[in-house]
């Protein structure tokens, strides 16, 4: 489900060369589709958070599922900017977010150890998408145009996400297991004093600063290296050989996770991260951009599945999907920063040079709040022994 829902809606990068080439529509209009999208997202992801939280993952990710085909749909239908801006952004955004996290949180339940990979393989199928979703669109793309790709990927969400979403289960109890310290440790913790906590509001804004980081370059690298004299194809190669790197990495990082805690690979991974955005704005040949888009995707697909080990260490399992949903919030409000920074700052400069050297700052920026993160229970005890 991760692999189709995210490759759907990133075939919006592929799509943008011919879509202003076809309809006029500037790559800011058409990038800014992008932009709410990802703004949908966060505003929804809490509230489907919550809403897996009481009723369960199944009927959200369902609805979430037949929302999502749909608004894919209209897209393919939009006769003009602000109808494609609506439907691909305003509700395909405010659908996809039903597919992260209620099914984080739901992995996070049925597993007690070895956590992090057990998130990181779902988190895989993910970074599956720009090496299956991504070339079928680029191939779709070079018989079709925009409007019938569109609507075949429309066709392919429905018939793969809804009947997979029947198989998703409600995990088992596990506030009355002995020894679970996170449990027993929480049981007066209410929402609010979740919301509000340290622990979570650093989460927030790392998750912010990272996604920020990543998204300018995720969107706009196919555009990039076309400019570069790449072609089409070849570019959305480079695409896929980010996104094998990207799964190696999130195997990776939930194994490193697991044997050395979550939060010291996240740091190290955030710096990392930075410096491999930095390194787009030297790149310039094909085996270039491979090299950089590999290590790349390494860092940024492996550091994500850590956010969610952190939440699992820290808060209950009864107000996983909300937590989840509020850091899911917060990326999606910083993957919607790239995409039109990137389409502005070309349309200024005429090249996407700043782009990467901002985002070489937004990471910096990440990692240095991410280092101010405390363990929610090591908190909570200072603060009950200050008072």
């Amino acid at each position: 489900m991760g692999c189709v829902a995210m490759g759907a809606l990133f075939s919006l990068p592929v799509l943008l060369t011919p879509m202003a080439a076809a309809t006029g529509w500037s790559r800011t209009g058409i990038s800014l589709a992008m932009t709410i999208g990802f703004l949908a997202m966060a505003v929804t992801s809490m509230i489907w958070g919550a809403l897996s939280d009481r009723f369960g993952a199944r009927p959200v990710v369902l609805a979430g599922a037949g929302l999502f085909a749909l608004s894919l749909w209209l897209a393919s239908r939009a006769t003009s900017l602000l109808l494609f801006q609506l439907s691909f952004g305003l509700m395909a955004g405010g659908a996809v977010a039903a597919f992260f996290a209620p099914m984080m949180a739901t992995v996070m339940g049925w597993f007690t150890t070895q956590r992090g990979l057990a998130v990181s393989l779902v988190s895989a199928g993910m970074g599956l998408a720009p090496v299956t979703m991504s070339p079928l669109a680029a191939r779709l793309a070079e018989a079709h145009d925009w409007r019938t790709v569109l609507g075949i990927l429309s066709a392919l969400v429905a018939v793969t996400t809804l009947p997979a979403a029947l198989l998703l289960r409600r995990p088992p109890e596990q506030a009355t297991e002995p020894g679970n310290a996170v449990e027993l440790s929480s049981e007066g913790l209410t929402m609010r004093d979740a919301l509000t906590s340290l622990p979570f509001i650093v989460l927030v804004l790392t998750n912010f600063f990272c996604c920020a980081t990543h998204s300018g370059p995720i969107f706009h690298t196919v555009s990039y290296a076309q400019i570069c004299g790449i072609s089409a194809l070849a570019a959305v190669s480079i695409y896929s050989v980010e996104g094998i790197a990207g799964m190696g990495g999130r195997i990776g990082f939930g194994l490193l996770g697991d044997r050395f805690g979550a939060k010291r690979v996240l740091v190290a991974g955030l710096l990392a991260q930075s410096l491999g955005a930095l390194a787009f704005f030297f790149a310039g040949t094909l085996m270039q951009f491979y090299v950089v888009a590999a290590t790349f995707g390494f860092i940024y697909a492996g550091v994500m599945p850590l956010y969610a080990v952190l939440i699992r260490e820290n808060f209950p399992m009864r107000m996983m999907g909300t937590i989840m949903g509020g850091t899911g919030m917060a990326g999606s409000l910083g993957m919607a920063t790239g995409p039109v920074l990137g389409g502005l700052i070309f349309d200024t400069t005429g090249g996407y040079g700043a782009l990467y050297l901002t985002s070489f700052g937004l990471g910096l920026g990440a990692f240095g709040i991410a280092m101010a993160f405390r363990p929610f229970t090591t908190a909570k005890n200072a603060q009950a022994q200050a008072a």
